[in-house]
């Protein structure tokens, strides 16, 4: 990773950190021990449509292939990735279940997440159209493969970003101020970030849009309803507090994120990760 001063001489003031590396992957811990993960906040010429940028690197040769798990966060990735099973640029929209990715031989992974809504401002396209899909970028950026074998050829994270960030402020197809951007940018954080929000109607309330408005919005520009947004937010929320050991009162914490009851809770969580919430916990922090 970069130090803040590299940051600050090369894009100005520093744009505010990532958050918690963790959030998001399941079983962090286990993950942690089978590849390198890093992040790198997003240089001021495309933040207002990128939010960081994501590094996984493996060698598991010798070692039975690892299955990695996520909860995505509700945002399109493009990714450059040199693996057993594809070499190249892929564009992955939102992913509304549990995202599973087998870490086999050796590999690596660099990503550009965009901001919730950031794909579809950035590149005028119904995002919608990619949920619960990988595509070759190419099918999106026409001159990506340079781009992705140049990316593939340096080691260099920061390198890397300078790349990245060239072809994409080059490659905008949209230009000046969009007012339903900024108004999805607005909810999304609301959303992630104030843990009263638990509902759709609610978040109509708040930003005064009518209900109908409101799915359209998210069809086009994040990918994912308001309601599945909200509760991916929550399980989030939920699976990260248990993975770290901060907290065992499902009743307790059934109720800080919204849910009706703790069985509510318990069942949505087993449908969405694969294991109930005290299994999980145990099993993410057995090691």
């Amino acid at each position: 990773m970069s130090s803040g001063n590299s940051e600050e001489s090369r894009f100005g003031p520093r744009p505010v950190p990532p958050p918690e590396t963790a959030k998001g992957i399941l079983r962090p811990r286990q993950q942690n021990a089978a590849n390198n993960h890093a992040r790198l906040s997003a240089g001021e010429r495309v933040s207002r449509y990128v939010e960081w940028y994501w590094a996984v690197r493996w060698d598991r040769r010798g070692q039975p292939p690892f299955h990695a798990e996520v909860l995505s966060y509700p945002c399109v990735n493009l990714t450059f990735e040199r693996t057993h099973e594809r070499t190249g640029a892929f564009v992955t929209g939102v992913w509304t279940t549990k995202y599973v990715r087998e870490l086999a031989g050796e590999g690596e992974t660099f990503g550009v997440k965009f901001r919730a809504g950031g794909f579809g401002a950035f590149t005028g396209l119904d995002v919608g159209a990619f949920s619960d899909t990988s595509v070759p970028a190419a099918e999106v950026f026409p001159a990506v493969d340079a781009l992705s074998e140049a990316v593939l050829a340096t080691a260099d994270h920061e390198r890397r970003r300078d790349l990245i960030e060239d072809f994409l402020v080059a490659a905008q197809r949209t230009a000046g101020d969009d007012a339903a951007y900024r108004q999805v940018l607005a909810i999304i954080e609301a959303m992630e970030h104030d843990p009263a929000l638990t509902r759709v109607d609610q978040v109509t309330e708040r930003f005064d849009i009518p209900i109908r408005t409101l799915q359209r919005l998210f069809r086009r520009y994040v990918g994912g309803s308001p309601k599945w947004v909200l509760r991916r937010y929550r399980l989030q929320d939920g699976a990260h507090l248990l993975a770290e050991g901060r907290t065992s009162d499902l009743a307790a914490l059934a109720l800080e994120l919204g849910y009706f009851d703790q069985a509510h809770f318990s069942n949505e969580f087993a449908k969405e990760v694969g294991l109930p919430p005290l299994e999980y916990a145990r099993i993410s922090l057995s090691s």
